[in-house]
């Protein structure tokens, strides 16, 4: 026998309350896909949520490029056909990925999954980046780490010019690179972002700036929310 009541509805955990906002802003980011558009695919949890979401709209004509091999594996494993970024000879029409962090500003940080220098290309080649994030990814203030990507040739001479920063013990990038963190404040974004990426033997970081960012939807208990970036829709 439990205390449990017929009709009564208990409180979800709270890691089951994030998996239903990611479940939330996945569906509405699938929503925008129209069949015969070329998509841009991110990498990580939430993305998860959006294949699975991609694969249920049936939609026949679909294209896809995928920002990592584990999720090129999990789209072809739902019948999704992804093809290297490079078979598309003009620009994506849309690209969706997930986000670590969102400021009000609509900068971002992102590269948890490792893959972000493929992401930030797909970003960069979609006429359309659409973000997608549960409330919990919404802060007032960025903050370390963010993820950077560097050559293995000279890495102890790169991460001194980084300094503060470290590497990860975890895989390398789709790549190849070695992946690490940059763990110095983030007191002004955009002169960060200038200085990391002057960084000889940086190949990417994971700041995103708004220019990048079309649309953000972050999903939470009233519902999935919609903010414009700096990056018109075309």
């Amino acid at each position: 026998m439990t205390d449990e009541s017929p009709g009564v509805s208990l409180p979800l955990p709270p890691d089951s309350v994030i998996e239903a906002e990611k479940r939330a802003a996945a569906a509405a980011a699938a929503a925008l896909a129209q069949d015969g558009m070329c998509v841009g695919l991110g990498t990580g949890s939430t993305v998860a949520y959006l294949l699975a979401e991609l694969a249920n709209r049936g939609l026949r004509d679909m294209r896809y490029a995928s920002s990592s091999p584990a999720t090129t594996h999990a789209a072809t494993a739902l019948g999704l056909s992804v093809e290297s970024l490079d078979a598309f000879g003009d620009a994506l029409d849309l690209a969706i990925d997930g986000a670590d962090q969102i400021d009000p500003n609509a900068w971002l940080i992102k590269g948890g999954g490792a893959a972000h220098t493929r992401e930030k290309i797909l970003a960069s080649a979609a006429r359309r980046f659409v973000v997608i994030a549960s409330a919990a990814k919404a802060v007032q203030a960025l903050r370390p780490p963010v993820p950077v990507e560097i050559l293995r040739f000279g890495s102890s001479w790169t991460l001194h010019a980084l300094a503060p920063a470290e590497l990860r013990k975890c895989p390398p990038s789709p790549d190849g690179n070695l992946i690490g963190d940059y763990l110095g404040a983030i007191e002004d974004p955009a002169a960060l972002s200038a200085r990391l990426s002057a960084t000889t033997g940086l190949v990417e970081h994971g700041l995103f700036p708004p220019q990048l960012v079309s649309d953000i939807l972050i999903a939470g208990p009233q519902g999935v929310s919609h903010r414009r970036g700096a990056k018109a829709p075309v």
